[in-house]
């Protein structure tokens, strides 16, 4: 076995500086908007899926309400019911399947801990910083890569991409100290143009680095959360970081569209306010303010005001995922059937608003704050349920623990999105679309996401 990397210790002395950290005054009350709408949506501290709580989403949600502070009674309730819901999101135990653990929620929950001010060693009776240390790699070609854990008899397959090794990246910065190896595979995700990859496995040539790849797909979502890691792990002192951060950044500029918007990859490559809002995200913590701005500003032209609301009057602040989103609305109202998607596209949509990075939110004053330490026991309520969540457009975008098959992690398309999620089952898609053409709602299910979220 190779000797173990250094951890990158956080240290003041660091040189680099992740940008600036506090929204940008003229989209502060549009973000803050955007944030109470959701806060609206939740219910008993989670957001609704298609069977049960969506954990996933709901994490997302409550980075955006630490990102706005919009509402501060609304984000300890999520920290409360997400911690005391780990396995749940994290592992397939509601299923009565042990063993399983899923790299990208186990990440995911760690980041919503330390930006909560919640001791990442003790979320909800969980040690989080220590359970994402046990899924990284620590040898071979994936040395450093935190990956997904199946039993042999569980017939999983590991499914861990970009999202996932962000979000570890930024998790194990801040609390603690991330492993060098663990930042260094994460810069490898990224090809020589700029961009990083969604995956090592899928979507292009599976290879050890992305210029490997015969075929790599680079990805606007996954970029952008790599460069948020990769801010965080440079204050931090992480050896070849900053360079990494400032070249994803350079091309997320270059690849921006005239309106100022982004799209994905594959189904999600045209223009739409998730993507949009994690670029401009990405784009205010490193520093490229005016692009940032640019990405603001188209996600506020789809935002239902007083002034523009329509049909939609009790919707105001809601964040819609296309044009074509918009004007329904509009000219209909939300229906219920699309519910999901406005929820998915308003939580990721309003970080380009709220401009603070994932390394920023929370614990050190860029955002609402602490919303303190749960002490929920990990034990679920109610009846173990799958935590697919499927938009109306038809993309799978957080699918939950599942004991059938791992799938694609955390991937919105067409018309769909969110943050990074992890654990899509193929079988629990299939599933979800009979029950949904059955109950006279149709749908595409898209498996191919702009990566898994985690």
């Amino acid at each position: 076995m190779a000797p173990a990397r250094p951890v990158v210790q956080p240290t003041p002395s660091a040189t680099v500086s992740a940008g600036p950290s506090t929204p940008a005054t003229s989209y502060a009350a549009s973000g803050r908007a955007a944030g109470t709408w959701l806060a609206g949506e939740l219910v008993d501290g989670g957001l609704p899926g298609f069977v049960g709580t969506d954990w996933g989403l709901t994490l997302d949600a409550l980075f955006a309400l630490q990102a706005t502070g919009a509402d501060p009674a609304a984000s300890r309730a999520v920290t409360s019911a997400t911690a005391a819901h780990v396995t749940s999101y994290s592992t397939w135990d509601d299923w009565g399947v042990a063993g399983v653990r899923i790299a990208g929620a186990t990440a995911k929950l760690l980041v919503a801990a330390v930006s909560t001010g919640s001791d990442p060693r003790a979320y909800g009776g969980h040690d989080l910083r220590t359970e994402t240390l046990e899924l990284v790699a620590t040898d071979g070609v994936h040395r450093g890569r935190v990956r997904d854990r199946y039993p042999a008899e569980s017939g999983g397959v590991d499914a861990s991409n970009t999202f996932a090794q962000s979000f570890a990246v930024i998790g194990l910065a801040r609390s603690g100290g991330v492993p060098q190896d663990v930042v260094d595979f994460l810069i490898r995700q990224q090809c020589a143009a700029g961009g990083f990859r969604l995956s090592p496995d899928t979507f292009g040539t599976p290879s050890a680095t992305c210029d490997e790849s015969t075929n790599a797909v680079l990805d606007p979502d996954s970029t952008s959360m790599a460069v948020q890691a990769l801010l965080t792990a440079a204050e931090a002192g992480a050896a070849g970081a900053a360079g990494a951060a400032a070249k994803g950044a350079d091309w997320l500029v270059k690849v921006q569209r005239a309106d100022g918007s982004f799209g994905g990859s594959g189904p999600t490559e045209a223009s739409n306010t998730n993507s949009t809002g994690l670029a401009g995200q990405a784009l205010a913590a490193a520093g490229r303010r005016e692009a940032a701005d640019r990405a603001a500003a188209y996600v506020v032209a789809h935002q239902l005001t007083i002034a523009n609301a329509g049909k939609a009057t009790g919707e105001t602040g809601a964040i819609a995922y296309n044009t074509e989103g918009l004007t329904t609305a509009q000219s209909s109202g939300v229906a219920d059937n699309q519910r999901d998607q406005w929820r998915r596209a308003t939580a990721q949509a309003l970080l380009a608003l709220a401009q603070v990075p994932f390394g920023k939110l929370g614990g050190d004053g860029s955002g609402p704050g602490p919303s303190g330490s749960p002490t929920a026991s990990p034990t679920a309520t109610g009846t173990p349920s799958p935590t697919a969540s499927v938009t109306p457009s038809g993309s799978v975008t957080d699918p939950g623990p599942s004991p059938t098959a791992p799938g694609v992690t955390e991937s919105p398309t067409n018309g769909g999105g969110g943050l990074p999620t992890t654990g899509a089952s193929v079988v629990l898609m299939v599933v979800v679309a009979v029950v949904l053409v059955g109950g006279g709602a149709g749908l595409v299910v898209a498996t191919r996401r702009r990566g898994a979220r985690s």
